[in-house]
This record gives C-alpha cells, sequence and structure tokens, in this order.
C-alpha cells in the first residue's frame, strides 16, 4: 500500500513555471508528477493563470516571489489596489518613495475611498504592503530619485561586470522602450497645444497610439515596431492582414501598453527573433533586455524564455531618465524623422494640407512610422548607449554622418506647403516636440485611481470611432490582383515622366503574383 503523498505547497514562481509549461503544451499528469501534487492543483493553476500572472507581473522582487506561497489580499483590498497603482506609477516616474509618504498617502486613499473604520498606516502595515506586493524596499528617507548621478555611475559599473560575468556581446544587449505619438498631428500657423494639433480649417484634433522601440546596443538588430492602437481592427485596415503589417500592432481600450501586452510581445516576438537573429550572427542564443519602471512592465521574473537564457534587467528608478539608451535622441529622431516625412510626402502628392489631413489614416501612419524607424541609423542607437558602454560608441563615432532632421530642414519643405508658409521656427519646434513627454503608459490622476480601485471603468472606451465600425473584409483573388497590375503598368508606360526603377518594381510584383496564381492552380 503506498504512503500518502507529502503536501506540497508550492510559491508563485513555481506556479509560474507550471504555467509556461502548460503553455508549452506540458500535460497536466506530467507536471503533477515531477511537482509532486496532484492534477486538481495543475487544474486550479490553469484556471488561476490571468490572476497569478498579474500578482507576479506587478511584483517588485524576483528573489521573493520565489518564497512567498500564497497571494493572501489585504484586507483593505480597495486601498490595497489603490496604493499599488500609485506607488508604481511614483516609482515610473523615479519619484521619492519613503515610508511616511506612503503612509500619508495611504491615510489620504482610504478616506477618499469612503472606507468604514479607523486605519493606522503604521510601520507594521507597510511591512505587510510590501510583502504582499514583493516590494524590494521603500527608502526610509525622502531622498530625491529621478536623475541621481552617482547611482548613474554605480549601476554602469555593475552593468559592465554583470555582461561580463554573463559573457555577453554588445550584440546581445537590447533595450525597449515606449512612447505615446500623435500620428495625425500636422504644424500649425499660429499656436501648438500638447496633443492637439490644428491644420487651416479644421478643429484640433488629437489621435494617439503607443509605440515601443526596441533594439541592440549596436543597432544592428532592431525589431518591428510594437503599436498599441485602440481599436482590434481599425477602418483603415479593410482586409488586411495584422500579421503582414511593418508593425507588430496590439489593441488595448485606451491605446496604451499594459501588463498583458508587454508579456505577449516579449514571449511571442521578442525572444523568438532574438534567437533568431543571435542564431544567424553564429552567437551564443543569449541576450538581456534592458528596461525602466514602467507600470506596464513585469517582473523580471515573467519576463524569461523557457531555459532562462533570454531575460529582463530593470534600470534603478534614480537613473533611467538620464541613461536609458533609446530616451538619448533615439525615439525622438524616429518622430522627426515621421513628421518630416509626412510632410515631404504632401508635398510630392500636390495635396493641400487639409485634403492630406483628411485622408491620412492610420494604416498610413503605420508606415510612415515604420519608415521612419526604418531610417534611425545603427550608429545612432549605439551612439546612445555611451554611458552604459563607451567602447560602442568610439568603435564606430568615427563614421558618424549627421542624420538629425533639424527645424531648418523642416522649415525649407513647409515653404513650399500651402498654407503654412510662414509658420514660425518656435511653432516647428513645438511641433516636432510636441509628445517628446508622452509616456506609453496610462498615468492616473488620484480621482482616477480611486475609480479604478472601486472597479469603475471608462464607459466611453469601447465605442469611439474605428473600433465598432468596421468594413467587411473583402478577399481579392489572384486575376483580380493581376489585372489591377496590368492596368498600372499600362498606365505607367503611358507616362513619359515615369522613372524606369518604379516599373521594374510593379514588374516584379506582377511575377510574383502570376507565380501564386500558378501555384494555386496547380494545386487544385
Amino acid at each position: 500500500m503506498s504512503g500518502k503523498r507529502k503536501r506540497v505547497v508550492l510559491t508563485i514562481k513555481d506556479k509560474l513555471d507550471i504555467i509556461k509549461k502548460l503553455e508549452d503544451g506540458g500535460s497536466s499528469k506530467q507536471l503533477a508528477v515531477i511537482y509532486g501534487i496532484g492534477e486538481t492543483t495543475v487544474r486550479d493553476i490553469r484556471k488561476n493563470k490571468e490572476k497569478i500572472i498579474t500578482y507576479a507581473s506587478s511584483s517588485d522582487s524576483t528573489s521573493l516571489l520565489a518564497k512567498r506561497k500564497s497571494m493572501k489580499p489585504s484586507m483593505y483590498e480597495e486601498l490595497d489596489k489603490a496604493m499599488l497603482e500609485w506607488f508604481n506609477q511614483q516609482r515610473a516616474k523615479g519619484n521619492p518613495v519613503s515610508g511616511p509618504i506612503c503612509a500619508k498617502r495611504a491615510e489620504f486613499f482610504f478616506y477618499a475611498l469612503g472606507m468604514d473604520g479607523d486605519f493606522n498606516p503604521s510601520a507594521g502595515w507597510l511591512t505587510r504592503f510590501k510583502q504582499r506586493h514583493s516590494i524590494r524596499e521603500i527608502n526610509i528617507r525622502n531622498e530625491r530619485l529621478n536623475g541621481d548621478e552617482t547611482a548613474v555611475e554605480d549601476f554602469c559599473n555593475n552593468f559592465r561586470d554583470f555582461i561580463e560575468h554573463e559573457n555577453l556581446e554588445p550584440e546581445q544587449i537590447y533595450n525597449a522602450d515606449e512612447t505615446g505619438l500623435f500620428w495625425k498631428c500636422l504644424p500649425s500657423r499660429t499656436s501648438l497645444m500638447k496633443g492637439k494639433c490644428t491644420v487651416p480649417g479644421q478643429k484640433a484634433v488629437e489621435e494617439r497610439v503607443t509605440i515601443m522601440c526596441c533594439a541592440n546596443a549596436t543597432g544592428s538588430h532592431k525589431l518591428k515596431l510594437c503599436v498599441v492602437g485602440k481599436a482590434k481592427k481599425p477602418r483603415s485596415f479593410k482586409s488586411t492582414d495584422t500579421l503582414n503589417l511593418p508593425v507588430s500592432y496590439f489593441s488595448q481600450k485606451g491605446a496604451w501598453m499594459d501588463l498583458s501586452i508587454f508579456r505577449q510581445w516579449f514571449d511571442k516576438i521578442f525572444v523568438p527573433q532574438v534567437r533568431e537573429y543571435l542564431r544567424s550572427k553564429g552567437l551564443q542564443e543569449k541576450a538581456v533586455l534592458l528596461l525602466d519602471n514602467s507600470p506596464t512592465h513585469p517582473n523580471e521574473n515573467v519576463l524569461r524564455s523557457d531555459d532562462g537564457q533570454i531575460f529582463a534587467k530593470y534600470l534603478p528608478p534614480n537613473v533611467a531618465s538620464l541613461i536609458q539608451p533609446l530616451d538619448q535622441g533615439v525615439i525622438a529622431t524616429m518622430k522627426r524623422n515621421y513628421r518630416a516625412g509626412l510632410l515631404q510626402k504632401n508635398l510630392e502628392e500636390g495635396n493641400d494640407l487639409k485634403s492630406f489631413w483628411k485622408k491620412l489614416t492610420l494604416l498610413d501612419a503605420l508606415y510612415e512610422i515604420a519608415m521612419a524607424w526604418n531610417l534611425v541609423q545603427p550608429v545612432t542607437i549605439s551612439r546612445a548607449w555611451k554611458q552604459i558602454l563607451p567602447t560602442i560608441e568610439e568603435k564606430e563615432s568615427m563614421n558618424f554622418d549627421d542624420e538629425d532632421i533639424s527645424v531648418a530642414a523642416v522649415a525649407t519643405i513647409l515653404q513650399h506647403t500651402k498654407g503654412l508658409e510662414n509658420v514660425t521656427t518656435e511653432n516647428i519646434e513645438k511641433w516636432l516636440e510636441v509628445d517628446s513627454t508622452e509616456p506609453g503608459y496610462e498615468v492616473l490622476t488620484d480621482s482616477e485611481i480611486i475609480r479604478r480601485a472601486q472597479g469603475q471603468t471608462d464607459e466611453s472606451s469601447d465605442n469611439e470611432e474605428e473600433d465598432i465600425e468596421l468594413i467587411p473584409e473583402k478577399h481579392i483573388n489572384h486575376t483580380a490582383a493581376l489585372q489591377w497590375t496590368e492596368n498600372l503598368l499600362d498606365y505607367l508606360e503611358q507616362q513619359g515622366d515615369m522613372i524606369l526603377p518604379d516599373r521594374l518594381v510593379i514588374r516584379k510584383l506582377r511575377a510574383t503574383i502570376r507565380n501564386k496564381q500558378k501555384l494555386t492552380d496547380s494545386s487544385q
């Protein structure tokens, strides 16, 4: 007779490992044997997958997740939610978060939430709050965090020691960073408000998406941009398969990056593409992704490949604003490329700005921003790492050719743009920098934090513009596509001013369609 199975209590890290193995096709029976638990326990973990991941993602410490065995809620659950949201935002901004500041804020939220009873934000309460959310530490003193020069030097030295110990080459070191982009923002002859840009004859408009850039330290591997919009299938996408877009497109009701999207991007896009790149270069399939403390970035323990060889590492909150590589002019260069490209496209098409603005769609913008990212040179990226990895910049700076889009260059284009010939240099600069401080995550006010903690949602999020009005998908067969291509070629041949490369591109496209048609016919 077999003995009774010894009771095993899994840690949060164990549960995350089981979830990973389940997602990769592992069976409940096998995992139950490996971890010494019942199959019912494995099924419960599968059932509570999102809850476990969300809890782990909001944690501040990998080592504490390896020890913690429960997700015991606070007796003041709404207060706990509000405090965690507020705390994560403060850390992301690099603001000081001391014990006394936390206690004062907790007391504010307690009464603002209309909670009953007496509440004492004691040292004991603060300790339990930290333990519940695996927060490493909260400063005892109200010390300055944002932009700490001494901490920068300490981090850089420690990071160099880390990559030497891990035997990582610059090609294996990545950075990712989010930013907001007002994609339909055009310059104004008069004033320019943040997030609201005007064109002649049009009212102020606001069209925003979140863009995430990611590249390695040499700039030799730039991943496709990750874009978060509001609609799952915007009108302008029509029958376009999102997998064929020049960017990795996700949707979220506010067009913000969130924990779920970031984890999907890491697991399904970052890890596979990094493996493929490193394999093509004959490098070990091992890499580190350097991140800031955005509330949308999950815990390090969640951002890890199955074999543990591709993983995330976080910049301390007191240095991120000073040395995060993509913030050192890389994202700004991409945005300038995008805006100058829009103006140039308008000029080439001979449109007035009003009609150009009307016709500009999100799909157009995605192609333009992808092109703008492609135009960012590797040296621009490697130069942005100079504080962390100074040797990279020394190797490549000799061949550096300044690529920055200047205000003067934009002014030259505007001189040929009807209605904007007299835009001032100051307004051009404001336009180029209009979303320079836009974060990729939602920044909540105290009132919004309170509503979210109470389970209230934004009622307007699901029924705006492109979220519901979709054009039915239209399938275009090879015969129709071939006919259109033939017509386009005939048109180009009749135009004496069309250059040869344009015609060659269409001819190549025609050949591709013909081959696809042959393959389809032969398989029938």
